[in-house]
């Protein structure tokens, strides 16, 4: 019944959300904002269902893996948002490919939470293993705050690379299309602004920026679930629960992400709320693993964990607020100029 509920819940809930965002137009901040609140209140109803029939612990469990889940998700993010920008897609082409991302980290995040469940039978030291994969994130996010003012070239994205080679490119975005056909492009070169190109020889079919987008999104969101997984998984080892929790969080992305880009200049904290997570997640996996293998007794419980990823997300706004960054100082002198 459980199983039923949830699929129900998300399959429903991303239906309306599909309906109304079928055209190209931008996502207001406002309609955004709605949204947001709308898969809070989808993911919080299946949390009391959780609470009426399996009792207050698994509800908590839940709701401590989709906040987790959701504040890990706030960087990768803002690499979407990088990516988008190399790019240049049109605000109004982004949520369709975040929606094609979206559908891609839902499959790709069921075979790795069976995985990630299916290793923990191996014994604690995948725990420890574990703990290790996310505390070499939360490291890696530390040296890359050094590097932010460096561009990614996404030309160089193994993603990218490897479409390229499946499919010959056209390198202009063609409506909201993912491919456009040789005979299209065949008039599309005998335009003015397309003088002096050439088709590739082969290929009926050619892959359009957008599509390579989709492709670079798909494998960095991959990527990131070798951290996220291990996370969640800290929290809960039943994959129902990780995996409800993970997919709740994921299907109000797509909106999450506008708002994040409009706020993205305030928001300056909040990147070191999820890198202090990622230690405290990476504590709690070494903890619970050594404890299996010492029986040393210290241990996390599940409403310890959710006070925590609440406050540090709290704490996270609460500085951006009060304390802003030169990001935020620098868009506000824009906007007076």
């Amino acid at each position: 019944m459980t199983i039923a509920v949830f699929v129900s819940l998300a399959i429903i809930a991303l239906a309306i959300d599909l309906l109304t965002h079928k055209k190209d137009q931008p996502v207001t901040l406002a309609n955004a904002a709605t949204w947001s609140i709308f898969w809070v209140l989808i993911s919080l109803a299946f949390a009391g269902f959780l609470y009426v029939t399996h009792g207050a612990e698994v509800a908590s469990l839940f709701v401590t893996g989709y906040a987790l889940e959701k504040v890990l998700s706030v960087d990768n993010l803002f690499v979407f948002m990088a990516i988008f920008a190399w790019f240049k897609v049109p605000e109004g082409l982004r949520h369709r490919v975040l929606y094609w991302g979206i559908i891609g980290a839902i499959v790709f995040r069921m075979i790795f939470v069976a995985i990630g469940t299916g290793l923990l039978a191996f014994g604690p030291w995948v725990e420890i293993v574990f703990a290790a994969i996310v505390a070499w994130t939360a490291v890696m996010m530390l040296k890359g705050d050094d590097e932010a003012d460096e561009e990614e070239d996404y030309s160089q994205h193994i993603a990218y690379r490897f479409a390229n080679k499946l499919f010959p490119s056209w390198p202009h975005l063609h409506g909201h299309n993912f491919f456009v056909s040789r005979k299209e492009l065949e008039v599309e070169i005998q335009k003015p602004q397309h003088k002096g190109m050439s088709l590739a020889e082969k290929g009926a079919w050619f892959a359009t920026p957008l599509f390579l987008c989709v492709c670079v999104v798909e494998v960095s969101d991959v990527l990131f679930a070798f951290d996220s997984v291990p996370a969640v998984i800290a929290v809960s080892r039943e994959p129902l629960i990780v995996y409800s929790a993970m997919i709740f969080a994921i299907l109000g992305l797509r909106t999450m992400y506008f708002v994040l880009e409009a706020l993205k200049h305030y928001l300056v904290h909040l990147e070191k709320s999820v890198i202090a997570l990622l230690f405290f997640i990476a504590g709690k996996l070494a903890l619970n693993g050594t404890d299996k293998l010492f029986g040393h007794g210290l241990h996390i419980d599940p409403n310890t964990s959710l006070a925590v990823v609440l406050v540090v997300l709290a704490i996270g706004i609460a500085a951006s607020i009060l304390f802003p960054g030169k990001e935020e100082e620098t868009a506000e002198s824009t906007e007076k100029a």
